[in-house]
């Protein structure tokens, strides 16, 4: 390592990530604060893990929910989380991030001027009200493209991208006094400042991570960002920093296997169906995306096949992602259930059978085997299918963080001036893939950002 040059006088903070971590400096900014955002890859308005999302952001007790007449609170939002994650979420952290979202997604809306707009035309698994905010066509790389905008017209933020933050440098009190910066020729740099965010995701693309904390789906394919490599879970370990939930991840059983595009849960929201390679379904799909990576990785093959037909393929047109798979010429037709297995490849007694207890369930005349008891309407001809893997999105797991985002020690003492967000912090998913609902990714990526500048700004006045 090239001995760092010092710089004396830094900025107020660093934000390390330039995905969720833009919310942090855009707050910072606005309430005053002088703000260097680094980050790893020069392309990350598309390869983050912000940019790869479906931008779905929650906000319990939202403006927007009060317009529809959706009667919902952070109460019931938290509600939800404990429901979802059999009470294992952390409760502190639940809490803050179900009382911090409405004003969080109204802040994003008043003082960013991003066109929000609340989800109503489908339930995600697991929330009871409608509550997930997104921007038109349903994709982080909009979302973010927003974001990176509000920075780039912001005179009070630096962004140095490519640049990657390598340590965090403690005073004599054990509070963080500098940052050293290594840029892409090997060169490095220390930067004072008193407050850092560590806003660099999770472990998922490091395999060797993933096969040690979550090995039930190592195996699957990773559909994240490539910087997302525990840098965070590494810089807080040399400081004494707490760790918990590594074993927390977000899976997703809806990846095209030939375009490697998402597919889309809203598919089986609207009443699709997984068929696996004997062209029968195996579980019951609407219990969530997340989990269900794992039930479709213990298949055959570890592939399945997503059925649909002319109305839901309508309704998924909204989510770009959607249209990205329909674009790649994944998605196969067929006029008849004989037609659906010659074009599948699947058994066509199987896949008739499967399709005739399908009719019969979502009429109401039987009750599906695997439990699943929402069908919004029969499947009818003409249908269409796409053949999916399992994904490994976003680890959900990492730093101990309190209510204002502040890193804690195992003893439960914040180290000063050391923040962290969305990935790179704990995770209110609790322990697994199944405690995870839609937008539990975003809203600590963003929400843990706005709370730790609002808390660097306290400290600063």
């Amino acid at each position: 390592m090239n001995a760092p040059a010092s710089n004396s006088e830094g900025p107020d903070l660093v934000v390390a990530g330039a995905g969720g971590g833009l919310a942090a400096a855009l707050r910072a900014a606005q309430l005053g604060l002088d703000v260097l955002v680094v980050e790893a890859s020069e392309h990350f308005r598309r390869g983050n893990n912000t940019s790869m999302s479906t931008a779905m952001i929650p906000g319990a007790g939202s403006r927007w929910q009060a317009t529809e007449g959706i009667d919902d609170s952070p109460e019931q939002f938290v509600a939800d989380i404990m429901r979802k994650t059999k009470g294992s979420a952390d409760a502190r952290l639940t809490k803050a991030m179900a009382e911090v979202s409405a004003p969080l997604v109204e802040w994003m809306a008043d003082h960013l001027a991003i066109p929000l707009t609340l989800v109503t035309d489908f339930s995600y698994p697991g929330h009871s009200a409608f509550r997930c905010h997104t921007v038109e066509g349903r994709h982080g790389s909009i979302l973010l493209d927003h974001l990176a905008q509000a920075v780039s017209t912001n005179d009070k933020i630096d962004l140095l991208a490519p640049g990657r933050l390598t340590e965090v440098l403690l005073d004599d009190d054990q509070a963080v006094r500098a940052v050293v910066i290594q840029m892409p020729d090997g060169s490095t740099e220390e930067i004072t400042t008193r407050a850092v965010v560590l806003a660099t995701n999770g472990y998922g693309g490091s395999p060797e991570l993933v096969r040690e904390l979550i090995p039930e789906i190592a195996d699957a394919r990773y559909h994240g960002s490539e910087t997302s490599l525990g840098d965070a879970l590494r810089i807080g370990a040399e400081l004494g920093a707490d760790s918990a939930f590594l074993d927390a991840y977000q899976g997703h059983a809806a990846l095209s296997k030939k375009a490697t595009t998402l597919v889309g849960w809203a598919t089986i929201m609207h009443g699709g169906i997984v068929l696996g390679q004997d062209g029968r379904r195996f579980g019951d799909e609407t219990t969530g995306y997340s989990e269900y990576a794992a039930t479709l990785a213990a298949q055959p093959g570890s592939e399945g096949w997503i059925v649909i037909d002319q109305a839901i393929f309508d309704k998924c047109l909204a989510f770009t992602d959607f249209q990205q798979t329909v674009d790649s010429g994944a998605i196969v037709w067929a006029d008849t259930a004989d037609d659906l297995a010659q074009v599948t490849g699947l058994p066509a007694e199987a896949v008739t059978l499967e399709l005739s207890d399908i009719d019969a369930i979502s009429r109401g005349e039987s009750i599906d085997s695997h439990g699943r008891t929402y069908f919004a309407n029969p499947l009818v001809a003409p249908y269409a299918a796409v053949k999916i893997v399992p994904a490994l999105f976003h680890t959900q797991g990492g730093l101990v963080v309190d209510e204002h985002a502040r890193v804690l020690r195992p003893n439960g003492s914040p180290i000063t001036g050391l923040y962290a967000s969305g990935g790179a912090a704990m995770g209110i998913s609790g322990h697994g893939a199944s405690g995870y609902l839609a937008g539990n990714g975003l809203l600590p990526a963003l929400g843990l950002a706005y709370l730790a500048a609002n808390n660097i700004a306290a400290q600063n006045r």
